[in-house]
This record gives structure tokens, C-alpha cells and sequence, in this order.
């Protein structure tokens, strides 16, 4: 007869097993390097040490291991990246990440517009210019309390949509909310509020 806690060993060895392939198929759908994975699988390790996993999903606590990861390592990517590919709710996934973070110390704050500017210009194919002056508008509206308890993707992506066009590297709404992964209606809300909030006049289309 097996003793108890050699059937826990096995168990916990099971649940770490399918916690890393977890990590390993969220950081693949993400297109994320190695390094993240590896520091997820460090996050995941910390949480289960620290007997922060009870009562929680692995995949969940994954998904959260690989978000925390990508914050630790400034690679920018949302939560509804993360939650998406991971085939979990955006609301629990934001719930765990926060858990881990404050449990484990991690020190991260809110992710930021501005992290997102690079990846959408590259993903758009913008030059220096929108950059620029994407980032100027982001940080005009901050200063101008116009961003609290917006998403940073939405925000991100307005501003660059504003920018490209009084750049003349106009991209429409389509490449732009595929760019950043969010809807043509969440893209029109946020460039119409961002624009009115700094009162910019142009023609959008």
C-alpha cells in the first residue's frame, strides 16, 4: 500500500507537469521567447512554495505565471492576449496575476500605454515621426486625466491611429485594431475620446 504523502508527491509532480506544458503552450501562441517561459516556470515554482496554488486552476495560474513574465521582462503584451490564447476569462486571469504579484513581491505596476507603442508601429509599419508623436498624445492625455480606467491597448492603438494620419502614414481602423488586437468599435470609442479630450480637429475616416 502506497503512504499518503507519497500519492501527494505524485500529484504535485503531475500538476507541475501539466502547469509547465500550460506555460509552454501560452508562450507559444503568443509568440513569446523562451526566456519568458522559463521565468514563468520560476513565477509558477515561487507560487506553489509559497502555497499560493490551492483552490486555483492550473491553467489559470499558468496563463498568470506567463503575464507576470512578460511584465517582469518588459515584452509587451495585454491581458486579453494572454487570456485569449489561454482560453481562460480576462477578469480571472487579471485577478490571479494580481494575486501573484502581490503575494510573491514582484513589485510590477499597471502596464502602460506607451509599453505598447513600438509593437503596434512595427506591426504597422509606422516610422519614428508616429512614434513620437503618438507617445506626446498619450502622455497629454495622462496629464490631462484622460486615460483612468482605460485599457492600454485601446488607448495605445488610438493614439496611433491619430498620429499615422497627421503623419501621412494613415492606416485604417481595420490594420490598426488587428495590430493591437482589439475590435474596430473599441478602437473608434477610444480615438473619438481621445481626440476630443485634446481637442484634436481632423478628419478620420
Amino acid at each position: 500500500m502506497r503512504r499518503p504523502n507519497t500519492r501527494r508527491t505524485e500529484s504535485a509532480e503531475r500538476n507541475l507537469a501539466f502547469a509547465l506544458s500550460e506555460i509552454d503552450r501560452v508562450t507559444t501562441a503568443n509568440g513569446l521567447p523562451r526566456s519568458v517561459r522559463d521565468s514563468a516556470g520560476s513565477v509558477y515554482r515561487s507560487a506553489v512554495e509559497r502555497n499560493l496554488v490551492k483552490g486555483r486552476p492550473i491553467d489559470v495560474l499558468a496563463a498568470a505565471s506567463v503575464y507576470c513574465s512578460c511584465r517582469i521582462s518588459g515584452i509587451p503584451r495585454t491581458l486579453d492576449e494572454i487570456a485569449e490564447n489561454a482560453n481562460i476569462g480576462r477578469r480571472e486571469l487579471g485577478r490571479t496575476y494580481r494575486h501573484l504579484s502581490k503575494e510573491l513581491g514582484l513589485g510590477l505596476s499597471p502596464a502602460r500605454p506607451q509599453d505598447y507603442i513600438g509593437r503596434y508601429c512595427d506591426a504597422l509599419k509606422l516610422g519614428t515621426e508616429v512614434r513620437e508623436r503618438a507617445l506626446s498624445l498619450i502622455r497629454k492625455a495622462s496629464e490631462n486625466d484622460l486615460l483612468s480606467g482605460l485599457g492600454p491597448a485601446g488607448v495605445t492603438a488610438a493614439a496611433v491611429y491619430i498620429s499615422a494620419i497627421i503623419c501621412g502614414e494613415h492606416r485604417s481602423q481595420k490594420q490598426v485594431a488587428e495590430a493591437a488586437d482589439i475590435s474596430e468599435v473599441t478602437l473608434r470609442s477610444r480615438y473619438r475620446e481621445l481626440a476630443d479630450g485634446l481637442g484634436i480637429r481632423i478628419e478620420f475616416s
